[in-house]
């Protein structure tokens, strides 16, 4: 069993590997002609081509077996010499799915049943490195499963967070959601989909939880918030659907790749300070880093519109106004409480919580809505 975990990590990782190299190739190499145009790049028939031959091709005749130059009187989708060629698929594979988290599997038997011990979890770090895979091959994100535990919800689950396997967290789910030490923002919206899995007991705890850090775009939120009436259908305990009217706080950012800057004749974009060595980068810089320290960037499956929303409560509306950071909207009264610091931990934690609403998100629009403190469990 372990030699078998071992040997399928590795081909996951080095499936993945592959598929980045293959659309790595696909954005750098040059579109084709566009239909009607030939081989020459121009829109104009090569020489010697300006009269179609009356008499049928030889049967010997390059035109006809596909190797001679493109048919200028053929439709768009025909190859060489009138013969449609292969349609070119992108990478497909049945263990994994390019912008999706590796499901990588390990097999060490826990002596706390579905609960993984601590011992069990650093048994599990050194079994990927056993395997050669820590050091290169994992990446912060990476999804780790200990087959042993079972696979009931997200039992046996584990996130490598670039240095270390740690648990998912259960403050807002029975089954586990993705630690505090995930942004959601350095991956796509659908990069753990149906790998962490979600509650289905009610359609608000089907819809994923990510941690984000809205502050450095809360200036453009507080710009464009609105309170608004809002139709939702709910679901009742004995399984009917009604039509429900509430208020609520809504709002919307949009994520944008950075404008390039011509920099020494290449079309560049400087992130960082003045410190970074002239970094150079097209990437949307975020505030926190890996645990490693490496800089973290918004995925481009943010890119587009991001719309916010929460209760139309005046509590709602204060929480909302703390996520989005100091300066974004005026200063307000708040109770001057002294609390611990594992509290205090506890109420950061609780700004970058929210859900992905799936049933009205797209490409290029992400609809999201705070996860507030009634919804904790633990």
């Amino acid at each position: 069993m372990l030699l078998g975990t071992r040997s399928y990590n590795r081909l996951v990782l080095r499936l993945r590997a592959w598929a980045e190299r293959e659309s790595n190739h696909s954005m750098a190499s040059p579109t084709p002609n566009s239909a009607g145009n030939s081989i020459y790049g121009s829109p104009r028939s090569p020489p010697n081509a300006s009269r179609s031959s009356s008499r049928a091709p030889s049967p010997n005749s390059s035109f006809t077996h596909g190797y001679g130059p493109r048919s200028t009187h053929g439709h768009g989708t025909q190859g060489y010499g009138g013969i449609t060629p292969p349609v070119q698929q992108g990478f497909r594979s049945p263990l994994f799915r390019t912008n999706r988290a590796p499901l990588l599997r390990v097999f060490v038997p826990s002596p706390e049943g579905d609960w993984l011990s601590d011992a069990s979890v650093l048994e599990c770090e050194e079994e990927l490195k056993r395997a050669g895979l820590v050091g290169g091959l994992m990446r912060m994100g990476d999804v780790v499963w200990d087959m042993a535990v079972g696979e009931e919800g997200n039992a046996g689950r584990m996130i490598w967070d670039g240095s270390y396997l740690i648990d998912l967290d259960y403050t807002y789910s029975p089954i586990g959601d993705l630690p505090r030490y995930i942004p959601g923002f350095a991956f796509p919206p659908s990069y753990f989909h149906r790998i962490i899995r979600t509650a289905a007991s009610s359609t608000s705890s089907a819809n994923p939880i990510l941690r984000l850090d809205i502050s450095p775009w809360g200036a453009e939120i507080a710009s464009s918030l609105q309170l608004l009436q809002d139709r939702v259908r709910t679901e009742t305990p004995q399984g009917s659907f009604h039509n429900v009217v509430r208020w609520v706080h809504r709002s919307s950012f949009h994520l944008r790749s950075p404008q390039p800057s011509r920099s020494h004749g290449r079309t560049s974009v400087r992130v960082g300070n003045a410190g970074d060595n002239g970094l150079l980068d097209h990437r949307i810089p975020l505030p926190s880093t890996s645990p490693t320290g490496a800089p973290l960037f918004v995925d481009p499956g943010w890119y587009g519109k991001v719309v916010v929303e929460t209760e139309g409560t005046n509590e709602a509306l204060g929480d909302l106004q703390d996520r989005c950071g100091s300066g974004a909207f005026p200063p307000r009264a708040t109770p001057n409480t002294t609390s611990g610091s594992n509290k205090d931990k506890d109420k950061e934690d609780g700004k970058l919580v929210w859900r992905i609403l799936r049933e009205r998100s797209r490409p290029g629009e992400i609809w999201l809505r705070t996860v507030s403190t009634k919804e904790r469990l633990m």
